[in-house]
């Protein structure tokens, strides 16, 4: 399976939305962060046996993309299940790298 990134940039000047304006306006040096987020889709929830009023799941414990391109619905549906990739756990691991090169004045 592969991993998909999502890289979000922001300088230290913006606050984040929860954040209030006044701490954001302590730090005025020009050090930005990066937030790194890895997600992975883990096992198969979907119940097969929910028509007849049952709990089955079909035993699948990794997403795995069919031979599709990134971004059509091909990419979406699980080689091994045949599932939707919706019907998968997700796993988000965030990491936030930080760029704390001092500056010289």
């Amino acid at each position: 399976m592969r991993k998909r990134q999502v890289v979000i940039r922001r300088s230290t000047g913006e606050a984040p939305p929860s954040r209030s304006s006044s701490t954001a306006d302590n730090n005025s040096s020009s050090v930005s962060s990066y937030t790194v987020r890895s997600v992975r889709y883990g096992e198969c929830q979907k119940n097969h046996a929910a028509s007849v009023g049952g709990y089955a799941v079909d035993g699948c414990r990794e997403f795995m993309a069919s031979n599709g391109e990134e971004g059509t619905t091909a990419a979406l549906t699980c080689a091994a299940c045949g599932c939707h990739r919706n019907f998968h756990r997700r796993e988000v691991d965030t990491e936030v790298v930080c760029d704390c090169s001092s500056p010289t004045s």
